[in-house]
């Protein structure tokens, strides 16, 4: 009869080196052939470059961890399933991040505005006495002036008449930092709103755009 299995096995370097490795060969193949061929099919500069980034790591991975949870009790293909996991992260997750960072510097990832206090640190929400204003600054982020150099106007969006947006510099480029205040008229009623900031360019021929918003909590006004 022959000796049961153990409940935790043992894994000689000479049996699991050679098949992580395999596993990590073959991830690595894999990725840079299908950086590759995607680079090779995909003729938009933006479009599908993300998804082609973060595919094989997103399958390898689980599908490496899954792999070698079904065969934990067999080195080699355990240590094979190892390996594709350790190449879903380098290379496969090193590459794709950088090749996201590429895009973002392309302008691929879209823009934002980027809101900031008087002293420098960003915002995403503000609280306003009614009757009050605050001043801010606005810049256009996720593109540069080298990806695209043209002007971006810029347009005030509020959820209420009881907040005003005023941009004293309708036109700007990428990067640049612009004033931006935010009013709550006497008459706003306590709640809280949102009011936004969109900037838009087009060059050649394509509508290039930014945008973020601020949620302002309205409090009512101080008592004589």
């Amino acid at each position: 009869m022959s000796a049961p299995a153990p409940d935790f096995p043992t894994f000689p370097a000479r049996t699991f080196l050679p098949a992580f490795l395999l596993g990590w060969g073959l991830g690595t193949a894999l990725t840079f052939a299908l950086r590759t061929l995607g680079g090779a099919l995909l003729t938009s500069p933006c479009q599908g470059h993300t998804l082609l980034a973060l595919l094989l790591p997103l399958l390898m991975g689980p599908g490496g961890l899954a792999f070698t949870a079904a065969h934990w009790r067999r080195p080699r293909r355990a240590a094979l399933g190892l390996g594709l996991v350790v190449a879903s992260l380098l290379p496969a997750l090193y590459v794709g991040a950088r090749d996201i960072a590429v895009l973002r510097g392309e302008g691929c990832a879209g823009g934002y505005i980027v809101f900031a206090s008087a002293g420098g640190s960003s915002v995403s929400t503000l609280s306003l006495p009614a009757g009050s204003a605050r001043d801010l600054t606005g810049r256009v982020g996720g593109y540069t002036p080298g990806t695209h150099p043209g002007v971006f106007t810029l347009e005030a969006q509020s959820s209420t008449p009881g907040l005003q947006v005023s941009l004293p510099r309708t036109t700007v480029r990428a990067g640049e930092v612009f004033p931006v205040r935010i009013t709550a008229v006497p008459s706003a009623g306590v709640n809280t709103y949102t009011v936004g900031v969109r900037a838009t360019t087009t060059q050649d021929g394509r509508t290039a755009t930014a945008s973020s918003s601020l949620e302002v909590d309205v409090r009512p006004a101080p008592r004589p």
